[in-house]
């Protein structure tokens, strides 16, 4: 393995280069001033080791049709028996041009226009966003706060909404925003009773090789034999390894009758060809990317433990829930005594933070807000004490 040691302290100016998480700050945020902890990527330098891939194959001038390289498949399938001890067959995989673009590719092919989606908020909002626009009503069965912060699946709900039209279930695995890791025995019962009523689950596993503290990931496919039958998994090297503009996502499909129903859509429609450097990106990161990875983790988590010990030693009224998996911090503000758009002119207006606003991940994140602590130490620090000063000059 790679004994290469990263510089994760090292501050990198994105600004002008195009990134959403700068350059579209005025026009998300109405400020430009502000420090960006919102969208999903980390301020950090994508891996040495891709960069030098993809170099490498700009090295030659032409860029035309590309066939896929031969050892792109079986790069994937070795890193998810070696990261997540399921074995995963080559027929079952194929690209797609995105996760969410995928979710609204499953919704169009297995989702009549009268039929419904199921979803757990609070949760990622293209899982509500992407089934309306394309037409679909949206089933909302909430997760259960415990008492301790975390989340737990409402399977009495669950059978409460789930109705004859309800055709498909978009899962967060792991759950995004609360950094949750679910456990196999609920991935289980909810592989049973989606199979009980004929719903498809859809597995968003893209933050699964980001898990921290000792929690492991498990592929909801891999649970179960109804689990298999019943899903479409859906994941990507982008978060881990900070390539999300390459676009580098696939989907995995056990059940040969769901395979054989998506798969050729894909295939006559050409969304299941890999742009040419996904493919690049994607064997150097799964090859190489190892030691790299478990630093960048590492440094995640000390980024994790500062946020933690700083709200309870200067802003006690911040309650942030220490994330399971992810670069990405759910923080209970309820304290604070603020109403949503309140608390929202806070981070933006007196501490000049842009971070994601809870209630977008539905009503559920009223008195949230979702902090990405995938930066340096000291872009965090900065925005810790701005929000510090912020709550105590309100």
């Amino acid at each position: 393995m790679n004994k290469k040691m990263y510089d994760f302290d090292q501050v990198i100016e994105r600004r002008g280069s195009g990134a959403l998480k700068y350059d579209a700050l005025d026009e998300r945020y109405g400020k430009s001033d502000l420090l960006p902890l919102w969208v999903a990527d980390m301020d950090f330098a994508t891996p040495d080791f891709i960069v030098d891939a993809l170099k490498e194959r700009l090295e030659h001038p032409v860029f035309g049709y590309t066939l896929e390289p031969e050892n792109y498949w079986p790069t994937v399938q070795q890193w998810i028996a070696s990261h997540h001890n399921w074995q995963v067959e080559r027929e079952w995989l194929t690209y797609i041009p995105g996760i969410v673009k995928g979710i609204g590719l499953a919704v169009n092919c297995f989702v009549n226009p009268d039929e419904k989606v199921i979803i757990q908020p609070p949760v990622y909002h293209p899982f509500r966003l992407t089934p309306q626009g394309n037409g679909r009503e949206v089933v909302f069965n909430p997760l259960i706060e415990k008492s301790d912060g975390t989340y737990a699946m409402d399977f009495e709900g669950l059978a409460e909404v789930a109705d004859e039209k309800c055709r498909m279930l978009i899962l967060s695995n792991p759950h995004n925003p609360a950094g949750l890791v679910w456990d196999a025995e609920t991935l289980r019962r909810l592989a049973h009773f989606c199979t009980e009523r004929n719903i498809l689950v859809i597995s968003d596993e893209i933050h699964c090789d980001m898990t921290l503290n000792g929690h492991k990931h498990t592929p909801f496919a891999s649970v179960s034999k109804e689990a298999a039958a019943c899903s479409i998994t859906f994941g990507a090297p982008s978060k881990t390894f900070n390539i999300a503009g390459i676009v580098s996502s696939y989907a995995i499909v056990p059940n040969p009758e769901l395979r054989n129903r998506f798969y050729p859509w894909l295939a006559v429609n050409e969304l299941n060809e890999p742009t040419l450097f996904a493919p690049i990106a994607t064997i150097a990161a799964f090859t190489q990317g190892e030691n790299w990875r478990r630093q960048m983790l590492r440094y995640v988590e000390s980024n994790v433990e500062f946020v933690i010990e700083y709200c309870a030693a200067h802003i006690p009224a911040i309650k942030p829930l220490r994330p399971q998996a992810s670069f990405l911090v759910w923080l209970d503000c309820r304290a604070l005594g603020l109403t949503q758009r309140e608390l929202v002119d806070l981070f933006v207006n007196k501490a000049h933070l842009a971070l994601n606003d809870g209630e977008m991940f539905g009503k559920e994140g009223i008195g949230f807000m979702r902090l990405n602590v995938g930066c340096p130490r000291a872009t965090l620090r900065q925005a810790m004490e701005q929000l510090k000063a912020a709550i105590e000059n309100r």
